[in-house]
């Protein structure tokens, strides 16, 4: 019980931490030009924040967004991973490492829900 109690906390603090720093995000959005993914005939656009030591990634295609987060302290890692369509979450998930992730772990992280995201929107295609 005290372990969700722990992850509740943190939970908290990440969506804090994230809507503060959404203006930083749309500027960032709009620095980066959109990826073009010519399978699916509309853009995936790919945005990835440096975040203290780890990372965020956000990736939209039309309606439908993707979410990592990947919050890298001294004593753990927190990973959160969203999948919204509209308003809906069809995804909202969090897990908690009892170690700190290294840098080229983080990338690898964000790298393989990328290339996820890519397959998910080919895959619906078809």
């Amino acid at each position: 019980m005290k372990k969700l109690t722990i992850r509740q906390a943190i939970r908290v603090v990440t969506v804090l931490i994230i809507c503060a720093e959404g203006v930083s995000l749309a500027s960032a959005a709009a620095a980066e030009p959109p990826a073009l993914d010519a399978s699916s005939g509309q853009d995936l656009q790919i945005d990835i924040t440096k975040k203290g030591l780890g990372k965020e990634v956000l990736l939209r295609q039309g309606a439908k967004e993707w979410f990592m987060l990947v919050e890298v302290t001294p004593e753990n890692t927190v990973v959160i991973r969203q999948e919204k369509d509209q308003e809906a979450y069809l995804v909202d998930e969090s897990e908690t490492h009892d170690r700190p992730l290294t840098a080229a772990e983080v990338d690898t992280v964000i790298d393989d829900f990328i290339n996820s995201v890519k397959t998910q929107t080919k895959s619906q295609r078809k």
